[in-house]
């Protein structure tokens, strides 16, 4: 039971992650011909990866452990969606050696070159810049088709992050971005098969933008991750509804204070992360949002408006502090589970009647 669980430590609400997962798929199957290839980043864990790409993938990682970890759990079909660097290339080679179809990613020219003259199998997708502005090269630029013709037969396609996506804040700005999103993806698949350069994967995707788009035509796969666990976030750009946050963070209260209207909590930064993502969104939930020992916010709006390294404060409009003595269990939803969860080696896993029926491992560090 959640009461016999040491706190702070990472629960995932099984029926609400079966749910989301089923959201997003039924989002991507309404464009015909587009592939959904989910960005395990943030669940790291093979557990969540087959319900979310069942069979076996295709799937997307953000480091070398997660890509070794997933294709000995059988995903072989892996975009390595962080810039490679030269260094790292006998890695990746090795694994597709071992039957893994691990792709890399790269917008630098002399990086291309060196895919180029490795002698191992190194299919590589050329990051575009679609409006976010942290990487990639032009669509409309010559260094792209520099890259491409550089890589030569190594060239497995073109990628594209919609991460500006975040800062929209009604579906019909989601739905605009995601279109410029499609646009220059395509421009730039279509400018790389003009030159020769012959181009099998366009690959696009960030949570919002997959559920929002409009039409992919031209798109052959879209890549989300968040999507899977939510957070709190997610759910104020209508990814998810705001009780569908999958994983949250079961905290002990440690200490009461009638004079301020607070109680602190075993969890704080470290638990939790300095996130915070939605400080511009129309409700800052600070820290993150409390529940109590089941998940309901019967609270009211309560929330950790405070972190200490392994303390939490939390304050809330008659906040009862009658019913939260030192030892009463709670949860908190995070503001961006990516990097809430990055502090837990595993997920103590719920049914809907809220018992622990597994303990499920996640793949840390690089």
């Amino acid at each position: 039971m959640i009461d016999q669980l040491p706190t702070p430590c990472l629960l995932l609400d099984l029926p609400t992650l079966k749910r989301n997962i089923a959201r997003m798929a039924e989002a991507v199957a309404r464009h015909p011909g587009v592939v959904l290839r989910p960005h395990m980043k943030t669940a790291k864990s093979a557990a969540v990866a087959e319900l979310a790409a069942p069979g076996g993938g295709p799937i997307t990682v953000s480091t070398l452990a997660e890509a070794r970890y997933f294709a000995a759990h059988g995903f072989r079909d892996q975009i390595y969606a962080v810039g490679i660097v030269p260094a790292k290339l006998d890695a990746v080679a090795a694994l597709n050696a071992e039957g893994a179809q691990v792709k890399i990613i790269t917008d630098d020219l002399d990086t291309a070159k060196a895919i180029a003259a490795h002698p191992g199998h190194l299919p590589t997708l050329i990051e575009v810049d679609v409006g976010e502005g942290r990487a990639g090269v032009a669509p409309d630029g010559d260094v792209l088709l520099g890259i491409g013709r550089a890589l030569g037969p190594k060239l497995a396609g073109v990628m594209s992050h919609s991460g500006h996506s975040y800062a929209g804040r009604s579906d019909q700005v989601m739905r605009d971005l995601a279109e410029v999103e499609r646009a220059g993806i395509v421009q730039a698949a279509t400018r790389l098969g003009d030159a020769g350069c012959a181009v099998k994967i366009v690959s696009a995707g960030a949570s919002p933008t997959a559920l929002f788009a409009a039409h992919l035509d031209g798109v052959t796969e879209m890549r989300a991750g968040v999507y899977m666990m939510g957070d709190l976030l997610q759910a104020q750009l209508g990814v998810h509804p705001l009780e569908d946050i999958a994983v949250t963070v079961l905290t002990s209260v440690i200490g009461r204070y009638p004079a301020r209207g607070a109680v602190l909590v075993d969890a704080g930064a470290l638990a939790l992360s300095k996130d915070r993502s939605t400080e511009a969104a129309p409700k800052d939930w600070k820290f993150g949002r409390v529940l109590d020992r089941d998940g309901k916010p019967s609270l009211g709006e309560a929330m950790v408006v405070r972190v200490h390294q392994e303390h939490g404060e939390v304050r809330g409009d008659d906040l009862p502090l009658e019913r939260l003595p030192v030892g009463t269990r709670l949860r908190i939803a995070p503001n961006h589970v990516c990097l809430t969860a990055a502090a837990y080696a595993h997920y103590h896993v719920l049914d809907e009647t809220g018992r622990v029926v597994a303990v499920w491992q996640r793949v840390n560090g690089w």
